[in-house]
Formats: C-alpha cells, sequence, structure tokens
C-alpha cells in the first residue's frame, strides 16, 4: 500500500508486477477484488480518506482488467473515499479497443476521468520494430473512443524510439497522430535503456529495412527531434491541449498550451539549440540526473 502522507494523492496498485520494455517479459497477475478492497478498508482506518482527491491505479494497464471488474473498485473507492475527485490510470490503446464507447461511458460516471495512453510513437515502422502491436491508425480508433466516452486523454510520445535513422519520420508522424487525436494533455519521455539496447536493436533488425543499426540519439539529436515534432504539431487555437516535457528523462522541461503557446515552446527549443555549450542560461537536465 501506498501512502504519501494522506496529501490527496493515492496509488492504488491492482497488478503485482509491472511490465516494462526492453527487459525479459515476465507475467503479472491482477489482484483478486477483495485485496483491493482490503487495501482501501486499510487506508480509511489509517486515517486516511478524508485527505485523498486523487486516486490512481496501479501499476500496469488497468483497461486489461475486466470492465465488471473495474466498476466494482471504483465503486468501492467511491463508497471508501467519499472526496475522491478524480480516478486515474495508465492504458494501452488496444486495450481500449477491446472495451465498447459504452462501457468505458460506465467507467467515466463512475470516477475514471482520466488515462494516460501508452502510443509512443505514430510512426508504423517505428512501432512495427519495438513489437508495439498497434498502428497510428488503431491509436486513434483508440483515442477517440475514450473521448466519446468523455475521458481525458494524456498521449505519452517516446523521443528516440526512431533511432537516428527513423528520427524525422517518427517525429512528423508522432506529431500527426497528436493532431488528429487532440488530446487533453500531450507529453514527451525520453527513450532510455538502463538495462541495454539489445531487444530494442534486435527489433529493428527482424522488423525494419534499416540501412544502418538501431542508434541511440544523443542530447542535442533528441532536442531537435523534439522541435520537429513541436512545428508539425497543428493544434487550433480553440484546443486546451496541455503539453509538458517535464518528466525525469528529458533533457529540457517545457510546459504550455498548446493552442496557445506552441510559438514560445519552439522557440526556447531553438534558442536552446542555437545557443553555445558555455551559455549557463540553458538549464538542460545533465545525464546524472536523467533517473527513471
Amino acid at each position: 500500500m501506498e501512502i504519501a502522507n494522506f496529501t490527496g494523492h493515492y496509488r492504488l496498485q491492482l497488478e503485482c508486477m509491472h511490465i516494462l520494455r526492453n527487459v525479459p517479459i515476465k507475467r503479472f497477475q491482477a489482484k483478486h477484488i477483495n485485496d483491493i478492497i482490503e487495501e482501501l478498508d486499510q487506508l480509511v482506518a489509517a486515517g486516511g480518506a478524508p485527505h485523498v482527491r486523487d486516486v490512481f491505479l496501479a501499476d500496469g494497464d488497468a483497461m486489461t482488467l475486466p470492465t465488471g471488474k473495474l466498476e466494482a473498485i471504483l465503486d468501492a473507492i467511491n463508497d471508501r473515499l467519499p472526496k475522491v475527485r478524480r480516478v486515474s490510470s495508465y492504458c494501452l490503446p488496444r486495450n481500449v479497443r477491446g472495451k465498447s464507447v459504452e462501457a468505458l461511458s460506465r467507467l467515466r460516471s463512475k470516477g475514471l476521468a482520466l488515462v494516460y495512453v501508452g502510443c509512443e510513437s505514430g510512426d508504423d515502422a517505428v512501432l512495427s520494430a519495438v513489437k508495439k502491436g498497434e498502428t497510428a491508425a488503431t491509436s486513434l480508433e483508440a483515442l477517440e473512443k475514450l473521448k466519446e466516452a468523455g475521458i481525458k486523454r494524456s498521449i505519452m510520445i517516446l523521443l528516440g524510439l526512431g533511432g537516428k535513422e527513423h528520427s524525422t519520420n517518427h517525429a512528423i508522424n508522432s506529431a500527426d497522430l497528436c493532431s488528429q487525436a487532440k488530446p487533453e494533455y500531450l507529453s514527451v519521455l525520453t527513450t532510455s535503456f538502463p538495462r541495454g539496447k539489445s531487444r530494442v536493436e534486435q527489433g529493428y533488425k527482424e522488423n525494419i529495412e534499416s540501412t544502418i543499426a538501431f542508434e541511440e540519439l544523443n542530447a542535442r539529436e533528441s532536442l531537435e527531434e523534439l522541435k520537429i515534432f513541436m512545428e508539425t504539431l497543428d493544434i487550433p487555437q480553440g484546443e486546451k491541449t496541455i503539453f509538458r516535457s517535464d518528466h525525469a528523462s528529458n533533457y529540457l522541461v517545457l510546459k504550455g498550451r498548446l493552442g496557445r503557446d506552441k510559438e514560445r515552446l519552439t522557440a526556447e527549443l531553438q534558442r536552446v539549440l542555437d545557443a553555445p555549450p558555455s551559455d549557463d542560461s540553458i538549464n538542460l537536465r545533465p545525464e546524472w540526473a536523467r533517473g527513471l
């Protein structure tokens, strides 16, 4: 059970193990509903219930669970944590597509207000290379389903997932996907390989007709890719998509509303790219601080 000083945010763990890319795949098992309810009861007994405003369904993709079980979990949250305003979770596009709009709408009515969608790329070749099991079209289908159900979407894109050779296509096609979806939130993370690149390198070798092997982007190349991504994004001024690059994996923190601040964000990126290494006003995150 994870309780952080009852500050208003609570992580309710639904799965026993989080599956990470680029490491040997491990099996995971969803917790029994009784165990989840017991954890909530422990929180209530510890005096945390009045302070919890937001609940995050951890630690993997909650949409893998049957809709009925998710409804039971949301009911248990609502019964025990009366001041909760929002429940959120991670999800993969394919697991959203497996649920009807009606089912998603029921989850929304019980408090599931926001999902973090791991699209990672809008480029079909890159998605094939990393064995994502998605295309840009299938990701968009899931995002539109969520929108129809009234669930807010936070798209996550992985900078550098295309390596050096596919960097431009990855940036442009990922931006095109986001422009079509017009999510409420959009964030970028930087691909990193704490346990080595062998799985991604093998995926590229097997699934893409590359002239060169997968090569990881350096800091400057990552920022250049982000600039192409930002310049390609087409979010109308009336839209309120909130953009963030504040994840610990990123070199540069940018924050703004795309319909209003895209020009400012792009100009800041260009300023960083144009600055000499001696410019102390450029606040890039050092390699040692880019933890996950």
